[in-house]
């Protein structure tokens, strides 16, 4: 066997290893959302104003929120009114595939320049697993064979510096970082600079999510772009926002706050196993426009991988 089917063999490995868990860290949100539908679709109601009525307040619990739960139910309606759904089995069919439309509709190939360096830019609040991220795409990236820098640019915590450290140090990869209290500015420029110099492919940078000072942080986080754009005239290539999948609805106002100041390209899901909110996933990207990224299920660095709709959808229906 050569190498290239011994590499297929693994993806394929890995790939059925990630659906797995992702189907156990959807359970909770796949009770709620599927096991709704399920429950509605073999009740007595027939397909009409009772019926609809009991799958918008399934898609309402499950956190798919209203403007994208509207949407959804029109389209059904309209499936229904075209021939398209002769059956409740068929509500469930084509309800799958609106949810796939939902997410493939803003779903774009991942960020990154023509040739030369990577740099990536990661914001959200404390607590969000956003430095964890940051290490397991630090190590993604690193078993793909590149040079990854990692910016220690959330100064006010220094437990946030030593968590980076510590998975730079797992990872072989190489953290910039500077004494608590720096400006975050000064070490993304520093780490930017540097990756110039060691002619680095990638550079992601964390920064701080102190989000009871809003208009501080939004400033700050500007000043952390504006910076990085004079080292690199064309970054950051991509800013990612990490969001805690656990706290269902606020974490689409969070969402809405941080790209109307910063102009998000991604998102970074974090924490669904375990959460019974993973259906805010649709009403985020339906409403800003931007793609989710990546999914985390877990604590281990495999736990994080590229977010792939029909899995995801296919996971949240999938016993």
């Amino acid at each position: 066997m050569d190498g290239t089917e011994e590499d297929t063999i693994e993806s394929n490995e890995e790939k059925g290893g990630f659906f797995s868990r992702l189907k156990s860290g959807l359970q909770k949100t796949r009770s709620g959302l599927a096991g709704g539908i399920d429950r509605v679709v073999n009740g007595p109601a027939k397909i009409g104003p009772e019926l609809w009525q009991e799958l918008e307040e399934v898609l309402l619990m499950a956190d798919v929120g209203i403007p994208a739960m509207n949407w959804i139910m029109e389209e059904l309606k309209k499936g229904v009114a075209k021939s398209l759904i002769r059956d409740k089995e068929g509500i469930v069919k084509y309800l799958k595939e609106l949810l796939v439309r939902i997410l493939e509709d803003v779903s774009v190939e991942e960020a990154s320049p023509a040739k030369g360096l990577c740099v990536v830019l990661m914001i959200g609040i404390n607590g969000s697993g956003k430095t964890t991220t940051i290490g397991k795409l630090a190590a993604r990236y690193k078993g793909e064979g590149e040079q990854v820098i990692v910016a220690a640019g959330d100064t006010f915590r220094a437990a946030a510096t030593e968590q980076l450290q510590a998975w730079a140090d797992r990872t072989g990869v190489t953290c910039v970082s500077q004494k608590s209290g720096t400006d975050p500015s000064a070490v993304a420029y520093d780490a930017v600079q540097s990756a110039v110099v060691r002619n680095a492919d990638r550079v992601i940078v964390d920064t701080a999510g102190r989000l009871q000072t809003n208009k501080n942080l939004m400033e700050e986080l500007k000043k952390v772009k504006r910076v990085i754009g004079k080292v690199v005239a064309d970054a950051p290539h991509e800013t990612l926002l990490v969001l805690d999948a656990s706290i269902g609805q606020n974490s689409l106002s969070q969402a809405r706050l941080f790209h109307d100041s910063l102009k998000v390209d991604g998102l970074v899901m974090t924490k669904l196993d375990g959460s019974s909110k993973g259906g805010v996933l649709f009403n985020i990207t339906r409403e800003l426009q931007v793609p989710v990224r990546y999914i985390g299920v877990g604590e281990k660095v495999d736990d994080l991988q590229p977010f792939d709709p029909k899995s995801f959808v296919e996971a949240l229906f999938n016993e």
